[in-house]
């Protein structure tokens, strides 16, 4: 059985080493041991991205935005030739023709792309689950998740409801694959976030880039409206040379705890 006592005490010592452990253990031949692995993780997972404000804030402005979109006061300039015209008729103007004046903040969705090509290690998995915590922390209301390799797998849509616990605990129980289509990936990342309303929408990229299946993903990537690329710290020369071509923020992380830290920097 996991003794909770010892991984407390190298939770203080080695915290990345300790989740590393604890998603190795997921993989456990024994169900009862691998269930309580993938708890124990999954909420210090969850703890260890709640570093940083939880969204992106901003100063809120006044817009105009059609009545049938939004709720507000009329803007009477802006609606104006509709109530003339109404009025002359004898009947209402169509909600979608009268403006009307309200407040907004910017918002941010986030769409995470996680390679799981070649070996998916306990630090690989604890990495991978840490990026989701910490995605569904920022953009509470509007994240994906896609696990890839020569073919792509939602583990959360952007309109899915599901909690974080849960897309967590999936992460942790994948397993790597072959080729890495990176290309197919990005695409699945653009369509997920045609999905969202929100103003800003952003690619995270888990990966060391290195593209072995599939076509050319450069015209794919500058397509995308931002797109953040995060690669292991000591592994990282052909994400930032990717990063570089496509015009990508770009950061390194060294193991799950910086995964915050990393986030914040590029968004």
């Amino acid at each position: 059985m996991l003794d909770e006592g010892a991984l407390a005490d190298l939770l203080e010592e080695d915290a990345d080493h300790a989740m590393a452990l604890l998603a190795a253990m997921t993989a456990a031949t024994d169900p009862v041991l691998a269930a309580l692995a993938r708890r124990l993780a999954g909420r210090l997972m969850l703890d260890l991205a709640r570093v940083g404000p939880s969204k992106i804030r901003g100063i809120g402005r006044i817009v105009t935005s059609p009545a049938d979109r939004a709720d507000g006061d009329i803007d009477l300039d802006g609606s104006l030739d509709a109530l003339v015209q109404a009025r002359a008729g004898g009947g209402l103007a169509p909600a979608d023709e009268i403006r009307v004046r309200h407040w907004t903040k910017p918002t941010m969705a986030l769409a995470l792309l996680v390679d799981r090509s070649g070996s998916m290690s306990g630090d690989r998995l604890a990495v991978a689950a840490v990026a989701a915590a910490a995605c569904s922390w920022r953009a509470p209301a509007d994240w994906s998740v896609l696990a890839f390799a020569d073919q792509r797998l939602a583990l959360k849509s952007q309109d899915d409801g599901r909690a974080s616990a849960s897309v967590v605990a999936d992460l942790l129980r994948l397993r790597g694959q072959g080729t890495t289509d990176l290309e197919q990936a990005l695409q699945g990342a653009a369509r997920q976030l045609e999905r969202s309303r929100a103003k800003r929408r952003v690619t995270v990229l888990l990966s060391d880039c290195r593209a072995t299946a599939g076509v050319d993903p450069i015209a794919t990537a500058q397509r995308l409206d931002e797109l953040c690329v995060l690669a292991p710290a000591d592994d990282a020369a052909d994400a930032e040379d990717f990063a570089r071509r496509v015009g990508a923020r770009f950061a390194t992380i060294d193991g799950p705890s910086a995964i915050p830290t990393a986030l914040a920097r590029v968004l």
